[in-house]
């Protein structure tokens, strides 16, 4: 054993030379390609280094003529750091690690032994005398939960998205319709014959990409791919950063799903947490034997809700950590986005906390200026590394210019959920219709604010779980009004200005809460009413990609304009949407109520003839099919402060878009 160490000690010693970037592996590969550089430890100490995944870790490589690992990882309170291996039989002694001559507090070794898919974990003993065996922070794969160690593993793939990559950087900075299907990877369907296991990442390439593409969804949502060790905590608790989830399969076989979604013209945005994660021994809490990713300071460091451990944004490393990761998962994996999970969390510093238990910022303010100022340049990283990509805030408060660019005072993320519009609209469509009228404000009321952010409209998983119920189930009455309320909610969402969010099994009307142990049950789909709500998105979803007035101006005043918000006796509201060519315009009209109108008069500015384009009462939705046939022409009758007018029928609870003709 004596023996072993030395060696590799000597074979550190000379990785760590200053000729070390002259040399080149038998292979011709620089061995600089890999190694840490005097350039990679300045970037890392002033928080500046956004490519952390190809220097930290564990990384094969092939060194003098000899395959095996190189190992490096930040420890800087350490006294002793070993790799313990399945290659060493998880001997402390057998290879020790060197501490780097720049201070900088990374380790590191190459290990001849060591090879793709061999178990390893670090052993730390701190300089206050803490022992712990530490999962890399860093590594591509680990061991299926509930099992721990890291996994030596590449990121070796052949692409074939090379047209939606070109298609993506074509369309930067043009509008876009955007319509996300959220989805939990281990409950979007499951396998009976095998004991109801998840999907793996193969068998979601081969069914995901069919069925969205037929549904019409431009873009997937993974909640937290990141491995986590904890099922339960819905990947929100994470563990392995730079890993997805091994339960699923192989990072290689997740890159072949992100291509197989692609090469269907989907988008894949990740579900990101640089909120906080779990106590775990093996994780990275208390990683060297000191609040080493956390903040110290308990007020500072711990979530009360999620009993779970906040990241220190002001310490560089951790930055440098963070945002390689966010460039990672862009990178490597080819992700069309980042949605944002908790931000508000990390903005204040008394979030969820009563007197006592935080304390001001250097000004006396509950702004955490090291968060705002990383999550700053987390967006500025990304949208100059990746222009065409989108980063998106699930950001719950008032907090100003979230999704408006830094150099203006902005955070600079691309969109923000629009949480005030979710709860508003939920709580409207849960009232007795018989009492809307006296609720005219709550459905109206997200037009005073629709424009300060550019929006996504959530109907997200928080929203059926918890004794929230199923979005179905929030919906009063019978079971046909049931159904045209969820229709009618439908419609009313894809007409309202801002991008589109769902939480999968909405799209066909789930009578249940989301349980992360089960399946979605698709065994309603055969039922008429719940196959018609699937109908009636698909053709939603179609006429928000087909229809420019319905996003090229989505995060625009421009592209709004109420024609009727007072008439709260019928509960019904009428707005346009407007795209950059007037004749694409679209009249919406919403009636929130059970009573069809006969002759209702809707203003409009010019003569013409107008066409419905749809109607969510449509018999082929589950509707009562009370529609307007044909060509609707105006008459020079007064309303609305205009002096032509539409004569319309509204139907029973439903939603109708005109168009003119």
């Amino acid at each position: 054993m004596m023996a072993a160490a030395q060696k590799a000690k000597k074979q550190v010693e000379d990785l760590t030379t200053d000729k070390k970037e002259e040399q080149k592996s038998s292979s011709g590969k620089p061995v600089e390609a890999t190694l840490l550089t005097e350039f990679d430890i300045h970037l890392f100490r002033e928080g500046k280094h956004y490519h952390l995944y190809n220097k930290l870790g564990s990384h094969l490589m092939e060194y003098m003529g000899t395959e095996g690992v190189y190992f490096a990882v930040w420890a800087p309170n350490a006294e002793k750091v070993a790799v313990v291996g399945d290659f060493n039989n998880w001997d402390r002694e057998s290879h020790p690690m060197k501490a780097r001559w720049d201070g900088s507090g990374i380790w590191e070794v190459f290990i001849p032994g060591a090879k793709k898919g061999s178990l390893y974990k670090y052993f730390i003993r701190s300089n206050n005398g803490y022992e712990a065996d530490k999962g890399d922070p860093f590594a591509f794969q680990w061991e299926t939960p509930p099992n721990t160690a890291s996994v030596v593993w590449d990121l070796e793939n052949t692409w074939k998205d090379k047209v939606w990559i070109k298609d993506r950087q074509k369309k930067e900075g043009k509008p876009q319709p955007m319509s996300v299907y959220e989805l939990h990877l281990g409950s979007w369907k499951r396998v009976p014959e095998d004991g109801l296991r998840s999907l793996t990442y193969l068998e979601l390439a081969e069914q995901l990409p069919k069925y969205i593409k037929e549904m019409g969804f431009t873009h997937v949502e993974f909640m937290p791919v990141m491995e986590h060790p904890f099922f339960g905590s819905w990947g929100y608790q994470i563990t392995g950063y730079f890993a997805p989830s091994s339960r699923f399969g192989t990072p290689q076989e997740f890159m072949q799903l992100i291509d197989s979604l692609h090469q269907a013209g989907i988008g894949v945005i990740l579900d990101w947490v640089p909120s906080h994660f779990p106590s775990d021994l093996h994780g990275l809490h208390y990683f060297d034997g000191t609040y080493l990713y956390e903040h110290a300071d308990p007020k500072k460091g711990f979530h009360p809700d999620w009993q779970s451990y906040i990241f220190n944004y002001g310490r560089n490393e951790v930055r440098s950590f963070l945002i390689s990761n966010a460039v990672f998962w862009l990178d490597k994996f080819h992700a069309d986005g980042l949605r944002v999970d908790a931000v508000a969390s990390m903005l204040y510093l008394d979030y969820s906390r009563k007197e006592g238990e935080w304390e001001p910022n250097e000004h006396g303010g509950n702004e955490n200026l090291e968060a705002i100022s990383f999550l700053k340049e987390f967006n500025e990283v990304v949208y100059k590394e990746f222009p065409d990509a989108v980063t998106i805030a699930e950001e719950s408060t008032a907090w100003p210019m979230v999704s408006k660019p830094t150099y203006i005072g902005g955070l600079g993320f691309g969109m923000k959920w629009m949480m005030g519009w979710m709860h508003d609209t939920l709580k409207y469509f849960s009232e007795d219709p018989i009492n809307r009228k006296y609720h005219q404000n709550t459905i109206t009321f997200s037009s005073n604010y629709a424009f300060t952010e550019n929006f996504m409209l959530p109907l997200s998983h928080d929203e059926v779980v918890y004794g929230k119920q199923a979005i179905l189930n929030k919906m009063p009455g019978d079971e046909w009004n049931k159904f045209a309320n969820l229709r009618t909610l439908y419609a009313y969402m894809y007409a309202h200005p801002g991008t589109k969010l769902l939480f999968m099994g909405a799209e066909f009307g789930q009578t249940t809460e989301w349980d992360h142990d089960s399946s979605l049950a698709w065994h309603l789909t055969n039922d008429n009413y719940h196959r018609q709500i699937q109908e009636t998105f698909k053709e939603l979803n179609k006429l928000y990609k087909k229809e420019p007035a319905l996003y090229e101006k989505a995060f625009s005043h421009e592209g709004f304009e109420w024609v009727d918000i007072k008439d709260e006796e019928n509960s019904i509201i009428s707005f346009l949407r407007k795209g950059n060519d007037p004749k694409d315009n679209i009249l919406v009209v919403c009636n929130f109520t059970p009573l069809p109108r006969e002759n209702y008069r809707i203003g409009v500015e010019k003569a013409g003839k107008w066409k419905e384009i749809f109607n969510s009462d449509d018999n082929r939705f589950g509707g009562s099919n009370v529609k307007n046939d044909g060509e609707i022409e105006s008459t020079e009758l007064s309303a609305h402060g205009q002096d032509n007018s539409l004569s319309l029928t509204i139907p029973p609870m439903g939603v109708i878009y005109l168009k003119k003709g």
